[in-house]
């Protein structure tokens, strides 16, 4: 009885160290220390296929570039807006606004949902056409802008810059309905990464 157990006794050994032997070829290293393999990979792609734009076309549309949040940050999407009558420039701009602002009011869609976007403006929110005071290009929103939620106010600056909804050179000149002048806000590469922040302003003239 004692050869049969010190047999399996050198069996078992000669297994394990087969077993060391095999790991160490592989280059495999026993730790018994955490390794740190780095960040999880994001789930949050913040892109959408062509498909999703283009089920939200419609006929005699124009394409349009509209800012929702994403990781913490503002990134531009691709959307549809009716398209307005050119023999009205002022009208023409202020229903432009208008459609720009209800596509950040609306819902993202089921696909932009599952690639991590969502929105920050609520309503009830609508633009009209500045003041005769006003300087030219700006557009009057129905809640004082300083008073919109950070994060709202810039998805508002950044569409509008992008779109030259209301003033060139990546600015956005709006004011509200009380008796404020109209500021004009800059969308600026630090805003898009930090939209919590205070959309910063420069001279309206």
């Amino acid at each position: 009885m004692r050869v049969v157990r010190e047999r399996r006794g050198a069996v078992a050994l000669v297994g394990v160290a087969v077993v060391a032997a095999v790991a160490s070829g592989c280059g495999i290293r026993t730790t018994s220390v955490p390794v740190d393999a780095g960040a999880a990979p994001s789930r949050l792609p913040c892109s959408v296929s062509g498909e999703d734009v283009e089920s939200r076309s419609q006929a005699q549309s124009v394409p349009v570039r509209v800012y929702l949040v994403c990781a913490s940050g503002l990134e531009a999407v691709d959307r549809t807006v009716p398209q307005t009558d050119d023999k009205n420039p002022q009208g023409s701009r202020v229903a432009t606004a208008q459609a720009l602002l209800n596509q950040l009011l609306a819902e993202p869609s089921p696909g932009e949902r599952e690639a991590g976007f969502t929105t920050s403006v609520e309503g009830p929110l609508t633009v009209s056409a500045a003041r005769e005071d006003d300087p030219e290009g700006a557009l009057r929103l129905s809640r004082q802008p300083e008073d919109l939620p950070a994060a709202a106010l810039s998805q508002i600056v950044c569409t509008y810059a992008e779109n030259g909804a209301t003033a060139d050179g990546g600015t956005a000149l709006l004011g509200g309905p009380g008796p404020y002048p109209a500021r004009r806000y800059a969308c600026t590469a630090q805003l898009r990464e930090r939209p919590d922040s205070a959309p910063p302003t420069r001279p309206s003239s």
